[in-house]
C-alpha cells in the first residue's frame, strides 16, 4: 500500500511553482508520442516548471518496472493507442482486435507493481480495482453511491461462463435489458446493449464486428444483432476472459437525444463535467456520440426538483472509494426526469478533455483538467513517504 496522504483540491489561482523549496519535479509514464502526455507537458511547463521526465510504457514493459527518484512526482497516463504498447500488454498483432483483455490487466498490473521510488498520483491496489467493473462495482455499492444492479458484482458473485449464463441470469434476476460488459474493457470496447421481448425476440448493439473465423473487431460504427447465434459468438468468445452484467437503466433525454456526463474529480472535487448524447444505447463520442449542453442539465435537473451540487456530490462519494489516486474520471447515468442519478463507472484515465476550463465554484476555473491537477499537487507539497520499492520482474 502507498504511503500517499490525500490531496487537498485545487486552488482557485492557476498552477504555478512559487511553492517554498525545490521546484517540483513530474515524471509521466505514458507513450511520448501521445496528446495526453503532450497536453500533461504542456500544463507543467505553464506552470513554470521543467518539463516532466517521459517513461515509455513499451520500456516499462519490456524492464518489468522503472526507478524513480524520491522526490520526482510520478503520474501514470494511459497505455492506450501505442500499437507496440498493445502486443506488449495483449499479445495480439491487430489492435482493433477486442480479445485480449484479461492479458491487458495482468501485465498492466504487474507494471504499476514494478514502478519503484517516487510519489504516486495513483494507488496500484486501486488501479487494480478500477480496471475490474466487477470489483469496482462492489466497492461504489458497499459505499452506497447509487449503482446499477449487477449479478456478477464483487468476488463472490457466479462467473459468467458463456451466452447461457448470461440467458439464465437474464430470466433469475428480471432483467430483459441489460448491458454485458468485458471485465477488464475499456472505451465500449466489447459492450453489448442486450434487449430481450417477451415474445422471445433478441437485440444487442455493439460496437464489435465478427470477421470470418468469429474473430471479434473494434468498430467505429455501431452494429445491431438481431440473430441470437450471432450474439452468443461475441459472449462466449469473450466470456473466459471475465464478463460484467448490469440491469440497463432508462436514462433521461436531452434534446430528443439520450444523455449521461463523464464527471472529472480531482483530489476530491468534481471539477469539469461533459455532457454525452447520442441516439444509441452508447453515447461513446468516438462511436456517434457528441457534446450536450450542459447548462440545459442544471436546468434539467433543477426542473426535476433537484440540485447540481448533489449531482456532483454522487461523483465526488464515487472518487473518495480510491483515495490514494488524484484524479478518476466518473460515468453519471441520469435516470429518466432527471431526478435520480447511478454511477456506471469509474475511470483512471477519464481526464482526456482538451481546452475544457472547470466548474463554476469547483476551484478549478479557468483550469483544463491537467492544470487542476498541477495546482492540486503544487498546492500539496509537503513531505510524503514514497512508494515501497517493489522486487525487480522480468521483463512481460
Amino acid at each position: 500500500m502507498q504511503a500517499q496522504p490525500p490531496v487537498p483540491g485545487p486552488a482557485r489561482a492557476g498552477a504555478t511553482a512559487s511553492t517554498a523549496g525545490p521546484p517540483a519535479r513530474f515524471a509521466v509514464v505514458g507513450n511520448p508520442e501521445n496528446r495526453r502526455v503532450t497536453l500533461f507537458t504542456e500544463g507543467v511547463r505553464a506552470a513554470g516548471l521543467p518539463a516532466p521526465r517521459i517513461v515509455a510504457w513499451a520500456d516499462v514493459l519490456r524492464a518489468g518496472g522503472a526507478d524513480f527518484a524520491a522526490d520526482e512526482i510520478v503520474r501514470l497516463d494511459s497505455p492506450g493507442e501505442n500499437p507496440e504498447v498493445d502486443r506488449l500488454l495483449r499479445d495480439i498483432q491487430d489492435p482493433t482486435r477486442v480479445e485480449g483483455s484479461a492479458l491487458w490487466y495482468a501485465r498492466f498490473m504487474r507494471a504499476t507493481r514494478g514502478l519503484r521510488g517516487g510519489v504516486r498520483l495513483d494507488g496500484t491496489d486501486d488501479l487494480a480495482v478500477l480496471f475490474d467493473k466487477r470489483r469496482c462495482h462492489a466497492t461504489l455499492d458497499a459505499a452506497d453511491v447509487p449503482v446499477p444492479r449487477s449479478p456478477t458484482s464483487g468476488g463472490d458473485a457466479a462467473p459468467v461462463r458463456g451466452w447461457d449464463d448470461v440467458r439464465a441470469l437474464m430470466r433469475e434476476h428480471r432483467m430483459p435489458r441489460l448491458f454485458v460488459k468485458p471485465a477488464h474493457g475499456s472505451s465500449a470496447s466489447g459492450v453489448l446493449a442486450v434487449e430481450s421481448s417477451a415474445a422471445g425476440r433478441i437485440r444487442a448493439t455493439t460496437s464489435v464486428e465478427i470477421a470470418p473465423g468469429k474473430a471479434l473487431f473494434n468498430s467505429l460504427e455501431l452494429r445491431r444483432y438481431e440473430r441470437e447465434r450471432d450474439i452468443a459468438t461475441i459472449v462466449d468468445t469473450l466470456a473466459p476472459e471475465g464478463l460484467h452484467l448490469e440491469r440497463w437503466l432508462p436514462k433521461a433525454s436531452l434534446r430528443g437525444r439520450v444523455a449521461d456526463l463523464r464527471i472529472v474529480v480531482v483530489a476530491g472535487r468534481a471539477t469539469h463535467a461533459v455532457v454525452r448524447t447520442s441516439t444509441s444505447p452508447l453515447t461513446n463520442l468516438h462511436l456517434g456520440g457528441s457534446r450536450g449542453d450542459l447548462d440545459a442539465v442544471r436546468e434539467a435537473v433543477q426542473a426535476g426538483g433537484g440540485r447540481w451540487s448533489d449531482v456532483l456530490a454522487v461523483c465526488e462519494r464515487a472518487a473518495a472509494c480510491f483515495p490514494r489516486t488524484l484524479c478518476v474520471g466518473v460515468d453519471l447515468l441520469p435516470a429518466v426526469g432527471w431526478r435520480r442519478f447511478a454511477v456506471g463507472e469509474v475511470n483512471a484515465f477519464g481526464d482526456l478533455l482538451p481546452r475544457l476550463t472547470g466548474l463554476p465554484g469547483s476551484g478549478a476555473e479557468g483550469l483544463d483538467t491537467c492544470a487542476a491537477q498541477i495546482t492540486a499537487v503544487l498546492h500539496r507539497r509537503r513531505p510524503t513517504a514514497p512508494e515501497p520499492s517493489a522486487p525487480r520482474a522480468a521483463p512481460a
